[in-house]
């Protein structure tokens, strides 16, 4: 299987199962920014977004105008936000923190469609 397809799947799947999560939850997502005043929780948290990013990165560096591109910046915000978090923790929990306050209907609604969107490009499940 293509890189990208497998990434187009895996994060299609992760963003739709995250959406739903916080959308039938909204409480744990007050809850994960209480763990991230945790310093253990926080570094383990910026170790596997460091990781997670990395890996995507590696894997595929596909700056292509297409989906390919998305998958692309997933794994460099997922890079950036881990180390944001190790060099510079507090300003960047507080940052997420007023982002999320401000954007959390869009947020939510870019994570569903992005989702959607990989899906339907690692599937072929409805053409648009």
């Amino acid at each position: 299987m293509d890189n990208s397809i497998f990434l187009a799947k895996f994060w299609g799947w992760y963003l739709i199962i995250f959406f739903l999560i916080l959308s039938l939850n909204p409480k744990r997502i007050k809850q994960i920014f209480d763990d991230l005043k945790d310093q253990k929780f926080l570094i383990l948290s910026a170790l596997i977004a460091v990781i997670v990013g990395l890996l995507n990165i590696v894997f595929h560096n596909i700056w292509e105008p297409n989906y390919k591109l998305i998958i692309t910046l997933i794994g460099w915000s997922s890079l950036f936000i881990g180390l944001a978090l190790f060099v510079l923790p507090k300003r960047t929990v507080s940052w997420l923190e007023f982002v999320n306050i401000k954007l959390v209907q869009v947020i939510y609604m870019l994570l569903f469609f992005i989702g959607v969107y990989l899906l339907n490009t690692a599937y072929g499940i409805v053409f648009f």
